[in-house]
């Protein structure tokens, strides 16, 4: 399905076609003396929105798929670090150790090192006069999670006490999923950036200011009342149309 914002653009030039089909149908009175707001100049910018909305169609399924993979892919290493600090807690460790392994795993998995306070206990706080101030701890975005789980392995590298039987904790096997995930996380953004561009261009045809098929359309339609009159027939068709612009 759609979202509103493509179904959006979308609507913008379904409506502008049919303001040209008016605009054909008033034959010899539409004559316009701005080149912009032309027939001919209006069938080429429908026909330019029109390619620039299929561009950004034709590139989002690779990055939706890699979103998607992505998000598989990294489901399971919240629980995989439970397990690896499991594993460590049955080791000889160092409580130094056990501690920086703790505040990685948080970081990899959002954890707060302490629990958040609520709204009464911020209020009483604040009745006695001290400040509080929380600092967000959630540290999950994909580029971050993984910079944290490379450090959680570096660190289980220079551990010698750290040496499971189980081959899923393995260093081994930790740094061939890591080397994964990276590979995921770099596929969305090397697919970003064709939608991005996509975008970009398909903006600038429908809403760039002056020359976008947004502000053309309301350049008809302002010609039209010129011609024909703000109470005509021919303006009440086209004033119905409407032309939106993303917030």
């Amino acid at each position: 399905m759609a979202s509103t914002s493509e179904t959006g653009h979308q609507k913008n030039v379904a409506n502008f076609d049919e303001l040209i089909s008016f605009a054909t149908g008033y034959r010899e009175a539409y004559n316009p003396s701005k080149a912009s707001i032309k027939i001919d100049a209006l069938k080429t910018l429908s026909a330019q929105a029109k390619a620039a909305i299929n561009a950004v169609s034709a590139a989002e399924p690779a990055y939706k798929s890699a979103v998607a993979a992505r998000e598989v892919a990294f489901e399971p290493l919240s629980k995989l670090t439970t397990r690896v600090m499991n594993s460590i807690k049955a080791t000889d460790t160092t409580e130094q150790v056990d501690e920086n392994a703790r505040t990685l795993a948080r970081k990899i998995q959002g954890v707060r090192a302490t629990a958040k306070k609520t709204e009464d206990e911020k209020k009483a706080l604040a009745e006695k006069g001290k400040e509080v101030v929380e600092i967000s701890t959630s540290q999950m975005s994909y580029d971050s999670r993984l910079d944290n789980f490379f450090k959680l392995i570096q660190l289980l590298s220079s551990v010698p006490e750290y040496n499971p039987n189980e081959k899923e904790l393995k260093i081994e096997h930790l740094n061939t999923i890591l080397d994964d995930l990276k590979a995921k996380n770099a596929a969305v953004v090397e697919s970003t950036i064709p939608v991005s561009n996509a975008r970009i261009s398909r903006n600038e045809i429908l809403y760039k200011e002056n020359t976008g098929l947004c502000d053309v359309a309301l350049d008809v339609k302002t010609y039209i009342k010129s011609v024909f009159g703000a109470t005509s027939p021919q303006f009440k068709q086209v004033s119905k149309l409407k032309f939106t612009k993303p917030r």
